[in-house]
């Protein structure tokens, strides 16, 4: 691939996700700046979910409107972000144009990596528990709310974890157990109560539900829709979210 490609590549096609708060700002609309950006309205919820997420504070605020809605605007962090962004673009033009090799481009490519799970959480290790060959990682998340990861000690080490340390925690959408308010969580699970923000229904499989927590992270979780409807979730619904320690994955910043 020639320099020029590259150029094409990683720099003026933006990522996706930060083209979004761009068009959010210039729009004012999901349903329209997804539009823009070129990805499908599910994308740009998923996007903005995950935005808000890392973030820690939220990036962007909307409102639901249905499919043919959903008003959004960025937070004054997320203008934020995105005039850091925009500086970042300009030294990255410089960068570009002091690499020794194109082949350096790849390699960097190759380092930023994408994972499949919708649910990425950010916090900060509040403890180590040793557990045999696993550890049980205390995680605190904003507003005072709390998970539990269990990795094996080879990873605890391997991570160079320690509290006060800055994490991500992945949860793929299907290990998610939703429960009504009045059910009693599994003893030794993860549990967080939640709103119902949207719900999605398949035909063809399970319906999805966005669920927001009090400190304004979302989580996406699986769901038969029947289960669904005898409990009437809808927008504004109370549940509880389980999922086990093992279930939990680490991530830390390179």
């Amino acid at each position: 691939m020639s320099l020029p490609a590259l150029l094409n590549q990683y720099l003026v096609k933006r990522p996706q996700r930060i083209a979004l708060l761009q068009h959010i700002g210039e729009q004012g609309s999901i349903t329209r700046a997804a539009k823009s950006a070129g990805i499908s309205y599910k994308a740009a919820w998923d996007a903005i979910d995950e935005l808000n997420n890392l973030a820690g504070t939220p990036l962007v605020e909307r409102s639901v409107g249905g499919r043919g809605g959903g008003g959004a605007k960025l937070t004054e962090e997320g203008a934020r972000v995105l005039r850091l962004y925009q500086r970042l673009q300009a030294l990255q033009a410089q960068i570009l144009e002091a690499t020794e090799d194109a082949a350096d481009l790849d390699l960097l490519g190759r380092l930023m990596l994408r994972t499949s799970a919708r649910n990425q959480l950010y916090g900060k290790v509040r403890a180590v528990n040793a557990q045999g060959r696993n550890d049980l990682i205390e995680l605190a998340l904003a507003d005072n709310l709390s998970l539990t990861a269990q990795i094996t000690h080879d990873s605890t080490l391997r991570l160079e974890l320690a509290p006060g340390d800055t994490v991500v925690a992945l949860i793929k959408a299907g290990w998610l157990t939703l429960l009504a308010t009045t059910v009693q969580p599994t003893p030794g699970y993860n549990c967080l109560q939640a709103t119902v923000e949207e719900r999605l229904d398949d035909s063809e499989g399970p319906s999805e539900v966005r669920l927001v927590l009090s400190n304004g992270q979302t989580l996406c979780a699986l769901a038969e829709a029947q289960w669904l409807d005898e409990l009437r979730v809808a927008p504004g619904s109370l549940l509880q979210v389980q999922f086990p320690p093992s279930h939990v994955l680490l991530g830390t910043p390179v």
